[in-house]
């Protein structure tokens, strides 16, 4: 072999983002001139170059040619030893190419970054945040987490107390921020505080300075500031709706009720009564009559109709419904009309009373039963509908009369109507007509 090459040390010290200088000599100990080309294997050969990158020698002569070994400063590299050769390759026989062998250490290097995810946060009980903390260095780190709060009044404190990370990776530290107070309503109190990122470095290292990072918490009121106005909204809703109720449907409801209570629906309820009845003797008709007379001439129309037949025994009870309407003038004197006239040897139970004013008139109305006082004195100018049901009835006897008694004031005037000439009222009336006992 005509070639020698030769390391002038066999391990070397490279410092990341610098350049190493290893010094290779090449003899010729052939009979000819000889060029010579060279390659670097191994894992350092990505930033490794030897200058020349090719050399010519004559027979016995001798040079030295410069490995420069350049490890970049990021995490691609990883701190520690590496074995690398240089394959020296003569250009006229390439098969006696040389392989001088070296080692070369890597030195680690430190550094790292942090960012707070997020910066800022908020809330009434407390905040969270995640500190990213990023190995940019060669080699494993053991980063400590410390905090300290801007203020007195709030916590800072880290579910870990440190971190080890790998080169070239990120890891995070969870952070819980606690205020030492509640705020239960008013102006929203904010927090600064300070998260510290200390990278532990081995004894032949410098210390490196360790990575500070502001945040901020805001520590809202529990109670928020949008609650008064909701509930002060809410309590004017509830009053309207009130209003709207008392003003608009429940008049609409009694109506409704009041148009339900027709001689019809009276004697089908008495009907169905009589039918959960035990069954008594024969029956006989009951009816009662009405009149009415007035200075106006006013003609009322009694219109009594049982519901059914009484039993010819005594006691025997019969459902009875009668109505009456009473027309009077204005300035005329009252007028009377009688809605139903007690037969010999019975007494009528009065249960239900209807009053209809459907003009809306004015002026006084009485509903009279029996001898005694009258049972109702009413302004007709307080109702259109009026309605009465007795737990206990009220009781007629024979001979005596359900009466109504209308003095006309003013006389009203229906809606998408014309005015009419007289008051007029209308009284319905439902009970039970009961056969007395022989003496």
């Amino acid at each position: 072999m005509s070639l020698t090459a030769s390391l002038d040390e066999a391990s070397v010290t490279a410092a990341p983002g610098e350049e190493t200088t290893l010094p290779l000599r090449i003899l010729n100990s052939g009979s000819t001139v000889e060029e010579y080309r060279f390659e670097v294997l191994g894992a350092c050969a990505a930033w490794s170059t030897v200058e020349p990158a090719t050399l010519s020698l004559y027979p016995g002569d001798s040079r030295t040619v410069s490995l420069k070994l350049r490890p970049p400063r990021d995490s691609t590299v990883p701190a520690g030893e590496t074995t690398f050769g240089i394959r020296v390759v003569p250009t006229s026989e390439q098969g006696d190419a040389v392989v001088p062998e070296g080692r070369v250490t890597v030195l680690p290097f430190v550094e790292t970054t942090a960012e707070l995810v997020p910066r800022s946060s908020h809330g009434a009980w407390g905040g969270r945040h995640q500190l990213a903390v990023d190995n940019r260095g060669n080699a494993p780190l053991t980063v400590r987490l410390g905090a300290q709060s801007g203020t007195e009044r709030a916590r800072v404190s880290f579910t870990a107390e440190s971190l080890l990370i790998e080169p070239g990776r990120a890891d995070f530290g969870r952070v819980r921020i606690r205020p030492a107070k509640r705020v239960w309503r008013g102006i929203p109190v904010t927090h600064p505080f300070q998260l510290v990122a200390t990278p532990e470095v081995g004894e032949d290292q410098a210390p490196v300075a360790p990575v500070v990072v502001d945040g901020v918490y805001q520590q809202e009121p529990i109670l928020p500031r949008w609650l008064p106005r909701a509930l002060i909204l809410a309590a004017v809703l509830l009053i309207a709706l009130a209003g709207l109720w008392y003003a608009l449907l429940r008049p609409a409801v009694k109506s409704a009720a009041r148009e339900a209570v027709t001689p019809e629906a009276v004697r089908s309820a008495a009907a169905a009564d009589k039918s959960k009845a035990p069954e008594k003797g024969g029956s006989a008709g009951a009816s009662g009559g009405g009149d009415s007379s007035g200075a106006n001439g006013g003609s009322p129309k009694p219109s009594p109709s049982p519901s059914s037949g009484a039993s010819s025994g005594a006691g025997a009870t019969t459902p009875t419904s009668a109505q009456v309407q009473v027309r009077d003038s204005v300035g005329g004197g009252p007028n009377t009309g009688t809605a139903l006239q007690v037969p010999s040897g019975h007494t009528f139970e009065l249960t239900d009373i209807v009053v209809q004013n459907p003009q809306g008139d004015a002026g006084t109305l009485e509903i009279s039963a029996g001898r005694g006082a009258p049972l109702f004195r009413l302004a007709m100018e307080n109702f259109r509908d009026s309605d009465y049901h007795f737990v206990t009835p009220i009781m007629v006897p024979a001979g005596g009369k359900v009466t109504m008694t209308v003095d006309c004031h003013k006389i009203g005037k229906p809606v998408n109507a014309p005015t009419p000439s007289r008051c007029s009222e209308s009284l319905l009336l439902g009970g039970t007509m009961k056969t007395n006992a022989a003496d």
